[in-house]
């Protein structure tokens, strides 16, 4: 099967360097160029599955990228920067990013957002198929390493990996787990299932709350 292609431009040698080598152990096929000019003349050229730029590059800014291909390609886009204000990552969403994240990456995170991006903009899937979230013989795998869960984490995790990348009403899920009292409770073990994850509750990538309705587990 072939694989998911990636341009990866990023000027820093050693952060293009261990992108590159996490990212192809992934299973992708990358192709690393360091400037600009390499990328946006890399897209004219070929098709590629999704785009992660660095803002700072050295003959011209990632925000010139962007525009040029919002007039020329249509692909997901995962910016990175130094930046964290605000003004930097809307400007990067008004010319067409897909997504935005600060550096340090961290590279388990820029997985799962390209999988959510070629999730959003396309039908391709892993090619091993495999899956965020497993549930095998009574335990719980993340990213193929076994959670260490309290007996009601396993089951508010069991019960949402049961319904994978679909919204469950807190109701629904409170009805299930018996053994919880109140929903402040839950809300308790939520947070806690999400600290075993390294999931961030505010901008969670896995475990997120719909507000006012309930959680979706996102597991591809």
């Amino acid at each position: 099967m072939q694989k998911t292609s990636v341009l990866l431009v990023e000027d820093d040698e050693l952060a293009s360097e261990l992108i590159y080598t996490f990212l192809v152990e992934c299973g992708f096929d990358v192709t690393p160029v360091f400037t600009a000019t390499d990328c946006v003349s890399l897209l004219r050229q070929k098709h590629f599955d999704i785009l992660i730029l660095d803002i700072n590059l050295p003959d011209f800014n990632g925000y010139e990228v962007l525009k040029n291909l919002k007039n020329h390609a249509s692909i997901p886009v995962i910016v990175t920067s130094a930046y964290s204000e605000t003004k930097s990552k809307l400007l990067a969403f008004k010319y067409g990013a897909s997504d935005y994240m600060v550096k340090p990456l961290n590279l388990e995170e820029l997985e799962a957002r390209i999988w959510i991006q070629l999730g959003k903009n396309s039908e391709i899937k892993s090619q091993e198929e495999k899956k965020t979230f497993e549930l095998k013989n009574g335990t719980v795998y993340f990213q193929h390493t076994p959670l260490h869960l309290t007996t009601i984490e396993f089951e508010i995790l069991s019960t949402l990996i049961e319904n994978s990348n679909q919204v469950i009403r807190r109701d629904d899920l409170l009805a299930s787990l018996s053994s919880i009292s109140s929903p402040r409770s839950l809300d308790n073990h939520i947070k806690n299932i999400r600290k075993k994850i390294g999931d961030n509750g505010n901008k969670a990538i896995y475990l997120r709350t719909e507000y006012g309705v309930g959680y979706i587990l996102h597991n591809s």
